[in-house]
Formats: C-alpha cells, structure tokens, sequence
C-alpha cells in the first residue's frame, strides 16, 4: 500500500480523469452527483482503513477495545459498505445496488450528521443505462478511484483540505463545464474569498448563506477565521433549495472538517428553516449569498402575508427574486453586529418600480454601505457583469460608497479572473472609504436622492478619459505632406509602367 505523501494537484488529477467513465455517455450535470459521492465514500473509507490498522498494530490482542475506538470515529464504517468491499465485488452483476445498499448502511449509522444525504443519489438509476452498460460504468469507476493516486489514507494525506480542495476542484470545472439554469451560477473563488475578507470574520460568529450551493462561500469565511486566530470557535448556518446540492454541501463541510454546522434543505424565500426557538428567524453576524439572478416564481404570491415580515419594504416583482433575497438577508442581520454581502445583477442597481422603492427604504435606513461593479465574464456559464452590495446594521456614517472595479481583471479567453492586487485595491478602498479618482467615490445621502435613489455606478464614479487635444495646424499641415508624398509615387509608378510599355 502506497502511503508516500501525495500532493493537490496530483488528487485534482486523478478525481479528474475519473469523469472520463462518464463522459460521451451521461450529461455532466447528472455524473458529477456520482463522482462527487465517490469521492466522499472513498475518504471515508481510507481514513477508517487507516485507523483500524494503526488501532490494530497498537491493540492487537484486544479486539474489543479496536471496536470500542472504531465507534468514536468521526464516521461509523458498517461492514461490507466501505469502498474495497465494493471494489472486491465490481465484476459481479449490481453494482449500482450494493453501492446505494452500502451508502444506505452508512447514513444509518450516522444519522445524526448523515441523513437524507443520499436520498437524491441512485447508482442503481437508469440515467446510468440499461443494467449492462450501468454496471461497466460503475465498474470503471470503482477502478479508477481505487488507483494509487487516490488512496485517500490520513497518514498519506495529511491535511484534511486536501479531499476538502479536491472537492471543491471539481464542483468548479463541473460549473464551468457545463451551464446553470434559472440564473444560478456557481460563485468564483475569488470572488467567495473577496465576499469573506470584506466581511472580516471572527471568532464566535454565526456566519449564514441562504443560498448556500456547495458551501464554498460559507467554507471561505470560516477559512479567514482558521488562518488568523487557528481557532474553531464559529458556526456556520446555510439553506439550499436543491437537495442533491444540499447534499453537496453537506459532504464538502465534513471533507473541511467543518463538523459545527448547520445546513438545511428547503426554499429560503418560501419556507425559510433556520429559525429560533420561538419560530421566528434566526439572526447572525454575517450574511453571504450569491443568490440566483432575477429568480421567477419565487413565492411573491404569498410575500405580503409572510410571517416573517421580510417584506415590510414592499413586495418585490413577481419575476425578479433578487431584492425578495437582499430582503431576507436584511432580516436575518443581527442588530448591533449584523453586517451582509450579496451579488447580485446591475438591474438591482437601478430598475424602478417596487425594486426602486425598496432600494429608497434601505438607503433612508442608512443600511446601505458599499456598491462594487465587478468586471464581466467572472462566473461561470455568464458574461452578465455582476456587482456586490455590502449593507450593515450599524455604519460608520450615512454614506455610500460606490467603487468601479470592473476594468481590473486578469483577461481569460472564456472567462476573466479577479487577482490579487485587484482584491487587494477593493479591500483598499472600503477600508478608507473616500474618493479616489476614477476609482471609488462617497456619494452622500442627498446625493443619491438627487439621483432619483438609482444607484448605477456610472453616476457616482466618472471613469471616462479626456480625450487628447488635436492640433488642427498640425494635421492639416500632415496631410499636404502625405498628399505630396502620394503625388510623387503616382509619378514613379507612371515611369515605371512606360519603361514596360503600358501607357
């Protein structure tokens, strides 16, 4: 058993090229469900192999007490539903069964962290192909994740981020293969990780993303925490409306190792689910979404009377979600320390009706704190440029401060890249909060209602650039040259023509 010490991108690698038993044969957005559940199946599987045998090297002669330890896992493995029992058993007809069987056996012994995970994956479906095809799919992949190159073991992995990273590896190139609908777009992480340091997380927050996709967004916010104090004092709270996205989520917060959360499964805008004990919502620190864009049906027949009374500010449109989530969002701030970021599309910025006087109301509460244009072309599946607003409970005065970033990216040939002097200057900007030319402008609250309370960024920062001035003298004087210039090649080439005979 290779136990070496392995390296990211080599696992990247590897989990990346097991996709090709799908690939030609089942569409992207069906595969990825499998290969990720894999993936979760294998970690476990390794990690408690690895464990058993460094229990049994040091308790050999005490069995009981091996089976004493096993129990206190962070996993329960029942036997026969690891990964090398599944594997031992692949040229055997019904593969897709014993793996369901088998992911069945371990969300009962782990129930009170595993349940309902499994219960939108099927290895046994038949999006797979019939019974023949399905089982030499499943075959191919038992063997691809049984290679070397991902024996998953602790003693060879090391740091737990690893698979978390691997993990996240593929949620991204799984995004940007393959197209979202209903204006859902998986966040970059660059932008996840500008989100958290704007919300400069710290320790005993309660961090929440009500559109929580994969936790990636959450994961960054707790990474900040980690790195700068090594604690794991926080939680993190999420709701995801799609359960095999929620049950994404779920497996990516235990490969981080982010055991202290809470994540449920539900429509936030029509049944939200993180609430307190007297079934009111549930307030934290921070807020983070990037919410799908300009959601339709999202619930407004039913806004007006919302128990929650998330929509005081008035009822957004009956096809455009996106103030219906900054609504929420608002809501769900704790009052002193309660501070949120969301992207959302640029009509948010501007359009009129409903949306303008909501957009009214947050200003005039003083609630609104930063705009920031971000460039085109950052999220996958979208050229649509996107912003993100920063609003907290208590400002630091009752300013907005408006930043155009949107010309400072790396340039892609499909899709651009905020880097780290990009971040860096944003970061740079909200920090001192003040005019800076071309860039970033503190627009008042007159300012802003002089303006009709339209919050398009165009009006508040002026990025065009004086044109050069043209000397008339100088081109006119250019042009004479140029025509005499072109006067004496005519000359040349009738000289030319005549020594050849051509009059």
């Amino acid at each position: 058993m290779n136990h070496a010490p392995i390296h990211q991108d080599t696992i990247n690698t590897a989990i990346w090229s097991a996709c090709d038993t799908f690939r030609g044969t089942v569409d992207p957005s069906i595969y990825k469900d499998y290969v990720l559940t894999m993936l979760f199946l294998k970690y476990i599987s390794d990690i408690w192999q690895d464990h058993y045998e460094r229990y049994q090297a040091q308790h050999g002669a005490h069995p009981e007490l091996i089976q004493e330890l096993l129990r206190t896992e962070r996993f329960v493995l029942p036997p026969d539903a690891g990964f090398q029992a599944l594997y031992d058993a692949r040229h055997q007809p019904g593969n897709g069964e014993r793996i369901d069987k088998a992911l069945h056996a371990i969300e009962e012994a782990n129930l009170n962290k595993l349940r309902d995970v499994f219960q939108d994956i099927s290895f046994n479906s038949n999006k797979l192909g019939d019974e023949a095809q399905k089982n030499d799919i499943l075959r191919h992949l038992l063997e691809d994740f049984a290679k070397p190159e991902l024996n998953l073991r602790e003693s060879r992995i090391g740091n737990l981020d690893v698979i978390g990273n691997a993990y996240e590896f593929l949620i991204k190139n799984f995004a940007s293969t393959s197209g979202k609908k209903a204006g859902e777009f998986y966040t970059p992480p660059e932008v996840s990780q500008l989100m958290a340091r704007l919300m400069d997380p710290q320790p005993d927050d309660d961090i929440c993303d009500p559109t929580c996709g994969s936790g990636s967004l959450l994961m960054k916010c707790a990474q900040l925490i980690r790195a700068g104090t090594g604690t794991r004092r926080y939680a993190l709270y999420g709701q995801e409306a799609i359960g095999s996205t929620w049950a994404l989520a779920k497996m990516n917060m235990f490969l981080h190792a982010e055991d202290n959360h809470r994540i449920e499964w539900g429509d936030t805008l029509r049944n939200p689910k993180l609430l307190d004990d007297k079934g009111g919502l549930r307030h934290f620190d921070i807020v983070v979404a990037n919410p799908p864009f300009s959601l339709e049906k999202w619930g407004h027949e039913t806004a007006a009377t919302d128990p929650h009374k998330r929509f005081r500010r008035g009822v957004p449109p009956r096809t455009k979600a996106d103030y219906a989530f900054i609504l929420h969002m608002v809501e769900t701030m704790k009052p002193r320390t309660g501070r949120m970021a969301v992207v959302v599309p640029h009509g948010v910025l501007f359009r009129g009706a409903a949306e303008g006087k909501i957009r009214q109301k947050l200003i005039e509460e003083n609630l609104l704190d930063v705009v920031i244009g971000l460039p085109e072309k950052l999220f996958y599946g979208t050229g649509i440029p996107a912003a993100i607003l920063l609003l907290r409970k208590r400002k630091a005065d009752d300013k907005v401060l408006f930043i155009d970033a949107s010309r400072e990216y790396q340039d892609g040939k499909n899709q651009n890249m905020l880097r780290a002097q990009d971040m860096e200057r944003i970061e740079q900007a909200v920090r001192e909060r003040r005019d800076v030319d071309k860039y970033a402008h503190l627009a008042t609250r007159e300012e802003i209602a002089g303006n009709d309370y339209n919050l398009n960024i165009p009006r508040y920062v002026d990025t065009l650039e004086e044109a050069e001035a043209i000397d008339l003298q100088a081109v006119r004087e250019e042009r004479f040259r140029l025509k005499a210039e072109l006067a004496a090649l005519e000359d040349k080439m009738a000289g030319y023509l005549r020594e050849l005979g051509y009059e």
